[in-house]
């Protein structure tokens, strides 16, 4: 194998407890390696000059089935065939879906379709297929494994883009067939962004949305392979280890904190609090929602969170400060609870019951989820987007930087001290938000996001959301109004914790394309269009 790639970042590294250690071998890419905070961890970068190696990495496989067509359906079908197309391989992906699916309308207008065999009824496609990535929603993989487990062929691949299955077979004493290759590649970002950027991409080598990658079996020793040639088709700039178990607990707990559930609790308080201290309602959203979604995230994609800080006055610093210290650790307060609920297994049994729920049962009636969006914050959004100028990232607000700067923080300490990878902890904890949804929330609203994406995250933001928003307004601000002192050391910590030269690791690696989001982006899935949920 090629010696190599090393970058390197020079920072000392904290106590924490052991880390992941993820080595694999591949005999089709090159893999590199990154020290991270001092943590050698091994990735492949992507890239289109490597779409020719897809045909070997892809041995064997006639057919990959791409079952579902929700948030990541239809970008990783349209991405791999068009990959695939550009490597000149005979691969087919072909589209399972449920017979009578509303969904066929729109993978027809894709370019799939059933005279030419690339559109069909989900068993037969699971059959059929050599390689099966199980893109459907959660509580449909929780309903239905068995079912697709017994149509499978021997010695097929299935490929999940979410470990939430592993975890809840996991809470049920449960394994997957021994009979078949379980592999993983997830996209660090919702569907619309995997393909919204490899489209942009074309002309700009690898770039895409980070994944990461996962062998939970390998029957005959074709699964790490295949899942990198899975990456690499989808654009990914760079793909890191992980396992099935690390990335659920991760991907579950990130979604309830940083990248949805918490963002929203966060800017209702703020937006209450400033508005009450007698600021304009439209200035207080450019305040909260404007200031993250827009330059906040900007900066930290492109420099790194000490970039924010050291772009404020020194007036602006002593906010910054206040914010950070008041909110640090009332953060990491509901983030533990949150990733031990996710680990224990009792989140995930949340989602299944609550996916229950959504349909009468026990002579009790549906409770579907509502919309946020109806809300008196909300409506002051629309009207601040509609307007804004175009490339508009809105005000710097030291306040809000340092409430958001702490949540971050906090949510990298949980997964650091849960021994989770520096390139797993800075993907969910940093670009995921920065490079994927909150471009989307800055474009349509948080409250729109909460209301359109995945109906785990939906039901995770709904949940935790209140929860992040009462600790700090209950303990935070209070703290805040009472003059308690500045922790000084939480703030010197924040200055010269490691993770920042890990960040800069991972920018050398970042796509010089940025993602562009125009207002009427739409990600809504069609059954939520259609149902006006």
């Amino acid at each position: 194998m090629a010696a190599a790639t090393s970058f390197s970042s020079s920072a000392m590294v904290p106590a924490v407890k052991p880390q992941t250690y993820l080595d694999f071998e591949t005999s089709v890419f090159k893999k590199q390696k990154v020290s991270l905070a001092g943590h050698d961890e091994y990735i492949v970068r992507g890239g289109r000059d490597l779409f020719k190696f897809l045909p070997d990495a892809f041995k064997g496989i006639k057919q990959i089935g791409v079952i579902g067509w929700g948030s990541q359906g239809p970008a990783q079908a349209q991405n791999l065939r068009d990959s695939l197309a550009e490597a000149k391989s005979d691969i087919v992906i072909k589209i399972g879906l449920r017979k009578g699916s509303r969904s066929f309308a729109e993978a027809r207008a894709a370019g799939f379709s059933e005279e030419n065999g690339t559109l069909g009824d989900i068993w037969e496609t699971i059959s059929g297929s050599d390689l099966v990535l199980l893109l459907i929603s959660d509580a449909a993989q929780a309903d239905n494994y068995e079912k697709i487990f017994s149509h499978m062929k021997p010695n097929s691949i299935l490929g999940l883009s979410h470990g939430f299955l592993l975890g809840h077979l996991q809470s049920m004493g449960l394994d997957f067939p021994k009979n078949i290759s379980v592999i993983a590649v997830c996209p660090k970002g919702m569907g619309p962004s995997v393909r919204r950027l490899y489209v942009q991409g074309k002309e700009i080598n690898g770039a895409g949305i980070n994944s990461s990658f996962g062998v939970h079996q390998d029957v005959d020793g074709r699964a790490t392979d295949v899942a990198l040639g899975w990456s690499v088709a989808l654009g990914s700039p760079f793909t890191f280890a992980t396992t099935l178990e690390q990335e659920y607990k991760s991907d579950i707990f990130g979604e309830r904190g940083i990248l949805l559930g918490a963002i929203h609790g966060i800017v209702e308080s703020l937006f209450r609090r400033y508005t009450e201290n007698g600021m304009s309602e439209d200035l207080a959203y450019k305040n909260t929602v404007e200031c993250i979604t827009g330059i906040i995230s900007k900066t930290i994609s492109t420099q790194g969170m000490l970039a924010v800080y050291n772009s404020l006055s020194e007036e602006g610093k002593r906010e910054f400060d206040t914010a950070y210290s008041a909110s640090y650790y009332p953060c990491m307060d509901i983030l533990y609870e949150c990733y031990e609920d996710v680990a224990s297994g009792s989140e995930i049994r949340s989602v299944v019951l609550a996916g229950q729920r959504f349909y009468e049962k026990d002579g009790l009636p549906a409770f579907p989820m509502g919309k946020i969006d109806q809300t008196r914050m909300w409506k002051v959004g629309e009207r601040v987007r509609k307007a804004r100028l175009a490339g508009d990232l809105g005000p710097l607000y030291p306040f809000t930087a340092g409430v958001y700067v702490a949540l971050m923080m906090a949510q990298i300490e949980i997964l650091r001290k849960k021994g989770h990878s520096y390139s797993e902890i800075i993907n969910e904890s940093v670009i995921e938000a920065v490079d994927s949804l909150n471009p989307f929330m800055h474009a349509r609203g948080v409250s729109f996001m909460v209301d359109n994406c995945s109906t785990t995250a939906r039901l995770g933001s709904r949940k935790w959301a209140p929860r992040f928003d009462y600790i700090l307004t209950q303990q935070a601000l209070v703290a805040v109004d009472k003059g308690t002192p500045i922790n000084q050391d939480l703030l010197s910590n924040f200055l010269s914790d490691p993770v920042h030269g890990a960040i800069e690791v991972c920018a050398q690696l970042r796509p010089t394309v940025d993602i562009s989001v125009p207002p009427d982006a739409d990600f809504v899935r069609l059954e939520l269009r259609q149902s006006g949920n």
